[in-house]
């Protein structure tokens, strides 16, 4: 790898224009994306996903996008092992590469690295599982305040992969899953790792939320969320876009108030998204249209370290 190989990496809520900025970056370097979208993997989830289509992409080569199957368990952990093996290799050839994505998790496994954790009893994420669907989520709650009040104070308590993710850590290691994340400093990496936020008006980007949602709704949103029914309990569809329309099927309300609360639900993310990226001291944030300032900002810091 060349020592003066840069990894940029571009962060940002959902909508808010991450896309075409990078297809300009890369073209501009003459490089390649990598996605950093927790999933965007899946060949299955597309149009759900936001996934950048072949047109979008403009003929720059994008990586980690339609690269595994919804069948398969694909994690942070693998991830930042399968993004470091291709950036070697493209570090060979391209002095930069362009990394982008929404997903603070997968952002930080690559440009940190994650803490180490335990393995997974076989058979107690099934059994959690089981329990989320006769108990409910509550139960679940309840039994991680019990083992990990520490972590349980912390975490999203409504959000069913995260409190499940902490209980198969705590009922396999013995431990409270909150002991294993303690990585204070983070693991060297072999490339310098400069960080861009794009952020726009909070009213211009919920509107352009809600106008992505109308166009997945019509582009057949519900007939890919149908489609992958059977694996409604993989992490990757526990998420927003999917569990509303997982629950519209199901009967929980009709399709007006699911379509409400995907709209909703999607802005709350954005605000999520971007609560998470301003607490990184590392991001200078820009807005999607300032091209000029962004290409000039990373040639100067790509000169001072040369």
């Amino acid at each position: 790898m060349k020592r003066d190989a840069f990894l940029v990496v571009v962060v940002g809520p959902t909508a808010v224009g991450k896309t075409d900025l990078c297809v300009q970056l890369a073209q501009q370097f003459h490089t390649h994306v990598l996605s950093m979208d927790s999933r965007q993997f899946f060949k299955e989830l597309s149009i759900g996903t936001a996934k950048p289509t072949a047109q979008e992409q403009q003929g720059v080569p994008h990586h980690f996008i339609d690269s595994h199957s919804i069948a398969e368990e694909y994690n942070a952990g693998a991830f930042e092992q399968d993004a470091l093996t291709l950036l070697d290799s493209l570090f060979q050839e391209h002095q930069v590469v362009i990394a982008t994505g929404g997903s603070g998790l997968y952002v930080r496994a690559l440009c940190e690295g994650l803490d180490e954790m335990p393995d997974v009893t076989p058979g107690v994420r099934e059994t959690l599982i089981t329990r989320l669907e006769q108990e409910g989520l509550a139960s679940l709650s309840q039994q991680l305040q019990e083992l990990d009040p520490v972590y349980a104070q912390q975490v999203d308590l409504h959000n069913p992969q995260r409190v499940m993710r902490a209980l198969e850590v705590c009922l396999s290691s013995g431990q409270p899953y909150s002991s294993f994340r303690t990585q204070s400093s983070q693991k060297a990496r072999p490339f310098t790792t400069i960080k861009i936020g794009l952020t726009r008006d909070r009213e211009q980007l919920y509107q352009r939320i809600d106008q992505r949602m109308d166009l997945m709704l019509e582009q057949g949103l519900l007939d890919e969320v149908k489609s992958v029914l059977p694996y409604q309990h993989h992490q990757a569809l526990q998420t927003v876009g999917y569990t509303e329309l997982f629950d519209y099927l199901a009967g929980t309300y009709d399709y007006e108030e699911a379509v409400r609360l995907l709209k909703r639900n999607s802005r709350r993310y954005a605000k999520r998204q971007l609560t998470w990226f301003r607490r990184d001291p590392e991001i200078t944030w820009f807005h999607p249209e300032q091209r000029q300032e962004i290409l000039a900002f990373l040639q100067e810091r790509m000169h001072q370290k040369n």
